[in-house]
């Protein structure tokens, strides 16, 4: 059983609509790069807070150290007043949160602001007895496993008085809290993103919807299509894909609906060419006698009617045959001996004024059997709508990159009204002279060979005075006929 969406549940109909699957490619997306974003905003907002820790102890010793300069200028200082001033100094400093201020004075803590040090910042720790016996400035990151602590940021800045160092001014920061401030930025980055996500989400799927409409709509016209039916079409709005979908598809309904059109006016035209042979045979085989003479004459006529039913369904192959890539086989034609060949072979038709005219020589790309076929088609045109005292000219031009055959004749001509008509299948104009009422598939085949040539067939004709078709041809086909 051919199972249809009518079959499966709603979910998933839900998920096997197009919408519904750019969505989720979308909303996947927007979870990966908000993933690879999380990341990179941490390592940005740490590398953001690090700047901002190292230019504040940087702020913080300049400003130490301008104020030292200014107080050890004057002249020499005792280590009392070195005492002092550092004293005076943190009395008066507000450091910044997780910030310290440490003084050292001979190889000890003399001074700290906030007075309360951590542990890894008090006399005997590792980091500390770093700093007793600096002989220069130094700068580093010591890591702590104390998470209260995070990681040591610092500047340290001897102290010489009197051409000796005394002491040792430090700038510390510890970066627990600017760790801690990063984590709540990203836990709130994240909380923005996924309900951005999850807003844009929303907002995409009722957005989709009107960008698919088109699309919804195709597939209900689609739906209500039926072979009876094929005037349905989409109203084109705008412009970009949608709309161009929109025309591809209603130009596809007229491709098709011609289509259709032509297959059902072919079939009935057919179907009454084939009724009246078979009608025929089949009214004269009923009345059949055994009069030898009666059999025979009834033999010869079925053999006829069966001749022409034979001729129309060629002719048919013929003309579905024009519609294939590999119609034409084409060669390199010498233009007069193919005109001299054709014009000895149009005079077998019948007894009439022949004339050849050529003005044109070298060669053309061309399918030879096909062409002959269709100025031959022409010449015997001309011969069923002329009389034995009336004129037929075969000739040939050649102009810039085309060449053009034609037949004229000086016969009954063809009315203005039925000049365009007697090119479709199974046309006829109406005859006073004509000798066979032939297929009406006649002028349908030249204009099928014509055109797969890349040409065109022109009709000149008055009432009285006769008719002239010309086959315009380029010089070389159209290139997707050399694949043939």
């Amino acid at each position: 059983m051919l199972l249809t969406s009518k079959h499966f549940p709603w979910w998933r109909k839900i998920l096997g609509e197009a919408r519904t699957r750019i969505l989720l490619l979308y909303l996947l997306l927007m979870l990966m790069v908000t993933a690879a974003a999380v990341p990179l905003f941490v390592s940005l907002f740490f590398a953001s807070v690090r700047n901002r820790v190292q230019e504040n102890l940087n702020r913080e010793v300049e400003r130490f150290r301008g104020a030292y300069l200014e107080w050890s200028r004057p002249f020499s200082r005792s280590d009392a007043e070195l005492r002092e001033f550092l004293a005076d100094y943190l009395a008066v400093q507000l450091p910044s949160d997780d910030n310290f201020l440490i003084t050292i004075v001979d190889n000890q803590l003399y001074k700290s602001n906030p007075a309360n040090l951590p542990d890894v910042l008090q006399p005997g720790s590792p980091l500390a007895n770093r700093w007793l016996y600096l002989s220069r400035p130094i700068s580093g990151q010591q890591q702590v496993n104390d998470p209260a602590i995070g990681s040591v940021l610092y500047i340290a800045e001897p102290l010489v008085v009197g051409g000796r160092i005394r002491g040792v001014f430090v700038a510390v920061h510890t970066t627990a809290g600017e760790q801690q401030e990063a984590l709540d930025s990203v836990g709130i980055f994240i909380k923005v993103a996924f309900g951005v996500v999850l807003v844009s989400f929303g907002l995409a799927w009722f957005a989709t919807a009107q960008v698919l409409a088109p699309v919804k709509r195709l597939s209900t016209i689609a739906r209500s299509i039926s072979e009876t039916d094929l005037a349905q079409r989409i109203p084109v709005q705008g412009s970009g894909e949608m709309s161009e979908l929109a025309d591809t598809f209603n130009a596809m309904m007229n491709r098709l609906q011609d289509a259709f059109t032509s297959q059902r006016n072919f079939i009935n035209d057919a179907g009454h060419e084939l009724r009246t042979p078979i009608t025929i045979i089949q009214g004269h085989l009923e009345l059949l006698g055994d009069d030898p003479d009666e059999q025979r004459e009834t033999l010869a006529l079925v053999m006829d009617e069966l001749e022409r039913m034979s001729r129309l369904v060629n002719d048919l192959i013929l003309l579905a045959k024009a519609e294939r890539p590999d119609f034409l086989r084409l060669e390199t034609i010498e233009v007069q001996s193919f005109t001299q060949e054709l014009f000895t072979k149009a005079q077998a038709l019948a007894e009439r004024d022949w004339q050849l005219k050529m003005r044109a020589s070298g060669r053309i790309v061309a399918d030879r059997q096909r062409l002959t076929g269709a100025i031959i088609n022409l010449a015997n045109n001309a011969v069923q709508h002329t009389r034995e005292t009336d004129r037929i000219e075969l000739g040939v031009s050649l102009y810039r990159n085309e060449v053009r055959f034609w037949v004229s004749d000086t016969g009954e001509g063809i009315a203005l009204e039925d000049q365009e008509r007697i090119f479709a299948r199974f046309a006829r104009a109406s005859s006073r002279f004509r000798r066979s009422e032939g297929s009406g598939l006649g002028l349908a085949i030249v204009r099928a060979i014509v055109e797969a040539h890349g040409g065109r067939v022109e009709l000149n004709s008055s009432v009285g005075m006769g008719s002239t078709f010309t086959l315009v041809l380029p010089l070389e086909p159209p290139k997707e006929q050399w694949s043939t």
